[in-house]
């Protein structure tokens, strides 16, 4: 059960803080442009979610105990207590997971930017003739608008 048991309990929670930091941390880059932002918040979700195997030492001797945990903490715990082992497996995964997270970020991206371009760039709206703007751009017309108070 989720309620007797400590480690469903500890990973959700994980998961959750996770995601509040990925929400402020993206809301906190707000001045970078979109595909760094969202390679940067891949990135960061990559390196929160990758997983490493370790090794913990039990109070009797010759006995330990051993798990999956976040990279991210395996490799801090590695640094703290100066182990090389665990630095050694946490690292390569910590990196591995921040590659891949930056290029589901790139993708995200490029299907948001698809997805909201309508899939074909070269298309008129409406099926129509575009009417050209007093600059002589057809897509002026198609940019958004602010609003002016008089």
């Amino acid at each position: 059960m989720l309620i007797s048991d400590s480690l469903p309990q500890l990973w959700l929670s994980y998961f959750v803080l996770s995601l509040l930091v990925l929400v402020t941390g993206y809301l906190g880059v707000r001045f970078l442009p979109k595909l760094p932002r969202w390679v940067v918040t891949g990135a960061v979700a990559g390196m929160l979610w990758a997983v490493a195997p370790f090794t913990s030492p039990l109070l009797e001797d010759g006995e330990h105990y051993s798990g999956l945990a976040p990279a991210i903490v395996v490799a801090a715990v590695g640094v703290l207590q100066g182990d090389g082992g665990q630095l050694a497996v946490a690292t390569p995964l910590l990196l591995v997971g921040m590659a891949i997270g930056g290029v589901l970020g790139a993708l995200m991206w490029i299907w948001r930017r698809r997805r909201h371009s309508g899939g074909d760039n070269d298309a008129p709206h409406g099926g129509g003739k575009q009417r050209k703007s007093p600059s002589g751009n057809a897509r002026d017309d198609d940019r958004r608008r602010e609003p002016v108070l008089n």
